[in-house]
């Protein structure tokens, strides 16, 4: 059983003055053994908190005042040395490559069963039948970090099902799933319950989940402020959800949404002969002999984990140094130096491009050169995107959706022509995700071109006008 009794918390040192606002406040709950819960709720409302105080990585590895006591089984997780809880608490965190210790996806799975001391021959076993679940077998033996996002989430579920701990922690980790991939997952978990292993999910793409679920506990400014079980739960409307800040019940695959690639009449951004291939690898992960981009419209970019959607962004605003290929716009040629200042790219991963001290300087350092009364312009845009509060806080510490929004604001500062976002959403709530929509559709209507690499459904229903299937 899982205990939070009277739990307070607060990002910080115990320098009072480098101290943030409260992150959870007065937070009782108790999760029984077997039982499945998703904590929900808007961006930065304390999910991932909680999850972090229940593993133990708070306070043995994030500082701050912390009050309250978090139980496991009637033991103190602040009592506890870390590996003792790794013992029976496996953890998906939000960004997978936060928790890999191997550079082989083979040596990921088994690293868990290693340090238990298990035989090679239950961890030979465990392995196969994972990766047989999963239907991952070309992932084996792979170097993680050639990976696409959505198949390093599949390594890091993976390797939680290899250790089978008793209590299982997921904290996003459909962000980056495929359509097909969520369903997988959707499998897993109810096999983990069936086996009666405790699951506590923080999530904002809840679809997958709702119908697995023994409760719903719905949390707002680091308050829990709704519980939702049973009847309770499957009679709550959309619109009721809606106003909670929860995104949609129901599942819907991108890839069957009706849509034009290209229309009669569009202006074309042609691409010709972009091939791309990593170094060692015989086979293209790009392979575009032409293709047309249809300007001044939101075209989203959908396809399988690991198809090469990320990296055909990287090529397309010159990231990768040995991409071939041109890009043709306005009867201009663009070799992939050029492109550089012709495109904006919103990287999936968010903290590897954020290099200041605060929320405001990493806006101010994006705008347009030229861009008049700066602050103030930066200060709006900030606004806009639901920053004010956080304007002096470090870009490091702030929530995963919190970090989407702030490279959002920096690509509307940039104003560049061409706007590249890979997976935007992955880590926002249906308020956010709306506004971010809304935000594309205005830069839209001034004329940018957007491309959006995303298997939201829902952000493609709110904004984009054209789709490529890669």
């Amino acid at each position: 059983m899982v205990e939070l009794k009277n739990v307070s918390f607060r990002y910080g040192s115990e320098n009072a003055e480098c101290m943030y606002a409260s992150s959870l406040k007065n937070i009782d709950l108790t999760v029984k053994t077997g039982e499945c819960v998703l904590l929900t709720g808007p961006s930065g409302c304390g999910k991932t908190t909680i999850v972090r105080l229940i593993n133990g990585l708070i306070p043995h590895f994030y500082p701050g005042a912390l009050s309250g006591d978090i139980l496991i089984d009637g033991g103190s997780v602040k009592e506890r040395e870390l590996y003792d809880t790794a013992l029976i608490i496996g953890s998906v965190f939000q960004n997978p490559r936060t928790q890999f210790y191997n550079v082989d996806t083979t040596g990921e799975l088994a690293f868990g069963c290693e340090n238990r001391g298990l035989p090679e021959q239950e961890i030979y076993t465990r392995i196969d039948r994972t990766v047989a679940h999963f239907r991952m077998a070309s992932l084996m033996d792979r170097n993680i970090f050639r990976l696409s996002d959505g198949e390093k989430q599949k390594i890091a579920c993976a390797s939680v099902n290899v250790s089978e701990p008793k209590i299982i922690l997921l904290d996003e980790p459909s962000a980056n799933l495929d359509y097909t991939a969520t369903l997988m997952l959707r499998e897993l978990i109810l096999r983990w319950k069936a086996e009666g292993k405790t699951i506590i999910a923080a999530e904002h793409r809840i679809a997958y989940l709702w119908d697995i679920i023994d409760r719903a506990v719905v949390l707002r400014d680091g308050e829990i402020v709704g519980e939702f079980t049973g009847n309770g739960k499957e009679e709550l409307t959309q619109n009721q959800l809606t106003q909670m800040g929860l995104r949609t019940t129901v599942m819907e695959s991108p890839a069957e949404m009706q849509m034009d690639s290209f229309r009669e009449g569009d202006r074309p951004i042609t691409l010709r002969n972009f091939h791309f291939a990593y170094h060692g690898e015989k086979k293209n992960i790009v392979d575009i002999p032409m293709l047309q981009i249809a300007a001044g419209q939101i075209t989203a970019i959908v396809g399988a984990n690991g198809a090469g959607k990320t990296s055909f962004l990287n090529c397309l605003c010159g990231l990768e140094k040995r991409c071939k290929g041109t890009l043709e716009y306005e009867g201009k040629l663009y070799d992939s130096k050029s492109r550089k200042k012709l495109c904006f790219m919103v990287m999936q991963d968010t903290g590897n491009q954020l290099f200041t001290e605060s929320v405001l300087d990493e806006v101010l350092i994006s705008l347009k050169k030229g861009t008049a009364n700066e602050k103030e312009t930066a200060m709006e845009i900030i606004r806009n995107l639901d920053l004010a509060d956080f304007a002096d806080r470090h870009p490091q510490s702030l929530s995963g959706g919190q970090k989407q929004r702030l490279a959002i604001a920096c690509a509307l500062a940039s104003g560049r022509e061409l706007l590249l976002l890979d997976e935007p959403t992955s880590g926002l709530d249906y308020a956010h995700m709306k506004e971010t929509a809304a935000l594309l559709e205005k830069l839209r209507s001034m004329g940018t071109t957007i491309l959006v690499v995303t298997h939201d459904s829902e952000l493609i229903r709110a904004c984009c006008t054209r789709r490529i299937t890669v």
